[in-house]
């Protein structure tokens, strides 16, 4: 089991270094803030929806941004699906979200963060811890019939606030 979650961890960091490093889109309509903003206009680049809502590598769809008593949530999916067959395992996307405060653009990297994933099928999962990672919070999520996903995310971050987010998307 440990090697099993250092295995992950270091699948994780992977799909996210990427996405960290990327420059800012100069096309990008948002309107981006100090660091914070590099980090989130990095996502949003490697999520654009020039190629109906994939990246130009095919592999990051961009969920949208939605905003909740202060906090903007922005959601993407990391196709993994080829990396995690390689080692035998069934996952297919890569979660990932990044809080942002609006007045300030300032990246909120603590507190708690978790999703309830409801498939084509109308099955609701059970809630899924998202794990900090390296500027958003991130979990590895099977999403392995054709259909409409809905993530209903619930999270508690640093000022003590509970906000609930939704985002959905169409895997085909």
């Amino acid at each position: 089991m440990q090697k099993f979650i250092v295995i992950l961890s270091i699948i994780a960091t992977l799909i996210a270094a990427p996405v960290l490093a990327s420059a800012h889109c100069g096309n990008c309509a948002m309107d981006h803030k100090a660091d914070s903003g590099q980090k989130q206009a990095a996502m949003h680049q490697e999520g654009h929806e020039g190629q109906g809502g994939m990246a130009a590598s095919g592999n990051m769809l961009d969920l949208g941004t939605v905003a909740v008593k202060g906090v903007a949530a922005m959601a993407h999916l990391k196709d993994v699906r080829t990396a995690m067959a390689k080692l035998g395992m069934k996952t297919t996307h890569h979660l990932m979200i990044m809080f942002n405060d609006e007045k300030t653009g300032k990246s909120i990297e603590a507190g708690t963060v978790a999703v309830k994933i409801t498939g084509p099928d109308g099955t609701v999962t059970d809630p899924l811890e998202l794990m900090g990672m390296q500027g958003h919070f991130g979990a590895d999520v099977t999403l392995d019939k054709p259909g409409e996903y809905r993530f209903q995310v619930g999270s508690k971050l640093a000022d003590g606030t509970a906000r609930q987010y939704e985002f959905t998307t169409v895997i085909k």
